[in-house]
């Protein structure tokens, strides 16, 4: 039973959520959140679905696994499916995002989906992300109907997270398998192995595919420290800021000129450098339009 279905009799019974994640690690493709709940009465059976943490399955055998728990009227399952584009774009933006803050986000957005669809959801087990106990009170407090286990390794401890472990990485590998390339250019392969930053194809692939402008395909985690490697071949670019100089101290009024030292990649000096140009006035951009920056509406 999906997320979409209609709610079953059961779900108005104490039932029980298994929580895990598929490609925290790799630098191509989503990440993906996924959960399994279903009546606690129905736990022991749970335990005799043969479900095991989905990294020590073969594909097949995971495939396999999916398709039973789809067809179980007893299970509920749903995902959340975290795009490379929006997980760098937190993590890069002003106020960042960290990897384990956007795990949290997600994990919680599950739960609050699940209740939200009526489910009498009593107790969640979770495979933790930093600190087990921290995790577990941030879950309570915002959940507080709701008893929260968090556990290193809790997908090879539950067979309700070891479930959950299923549902995220059958779905992962099926969207790398069917992800459509947004880009255009000549040349472009599928040949992008594992996806972990330690794979050799992996590697071999970012590195024919970075473009010394537009740099990676929308695929890459461009945020992750793997890409730092190939900025070093990526064009500075200088763009123009819609903003006078007022401070005095260079004793003129030029306009100021922004630089991107870096492409997108996390370093350990992550502001943007900004250096003053010579000139003396705005863009002409904005001269020929006659626009002006407006501080009231």
């Amino acid at each position: 039973m999906g997320s979409q279905s209609t709610l079953p009799d059961w779900a108005s019974k104490p039932c029980i959520m298994g929580i895990d994640e598929a490609g925290r690690g790799p630098v191509l493709g989503p990440m993906v959140y996924g959960c399994l709940y279903c009546a606690r009465s129905y736990e022991k059976t749970l335990s005799t679905l043969n479900f095991a943490d989905s990294k020590t399955l073969k594909e097949e055998k995971r495939e396999e696994l999916f398709e039973n728990l789809k067809a179980d009227e007893s299970i509920g399952w749903a995902v959340d499916v975290i795009d490379p584009r929006e997980l760098s774009a937190k993590m890069l933006k002003k106020n960042k995002i960290n990897l384990n803050e956007i795990s949290h986000d997600s994990a919680s957005g599950l739960v609050n989906r699940v209740l939200n669809m009526g489910v009498l959801l009593t107790e969640v087990y979770v495979d933790t992300v930093g600190d087990p106990e921290k995790y577990r009170i941030k879950l309570s407090n915002r959940f507080p109907s709701v008893k929260f286990v968090v556990a290193k390794k809790a997908d090879s401890l539950y067979p309700v997270v070891s479930g959950a472990s299923i549902v995220a990485k059958v779905t992962r590998d099926r969207a790398l398998r069917e992800w459509v390339l947004d880009e255009t250019a000549e040349n472009m392969t599928r040949n992008f192995g594992s996806g972990y930053p330690g794979d050799p194809e992996t590697k071999a692939w970012l590195a024919q595919h970075q473009h010394s402008v537009f740099g990676f395909p929308t695929l890459v985690r461009f945020s992750w420290g793997t890409c730092t490697s190939y900025s070093k071949n990526m064009v500075e670019v200088l763009w123009e800021s819609d903003q006078t100089e007022e401070d005095g101290c260079s004793g003129s009024s030029g306009k100021r000129q922004l630089k991107l030292s870096s492409f997108g990649v996390t370093t350990p000096k992550r502001k943007s450098e900004e250096t003053e140009s010579s000139a003396k006035s705005r863009c002409k951009f904005f001269q020929t339009r006659k626009l002006e920056q407006l501080s009231k509406f």
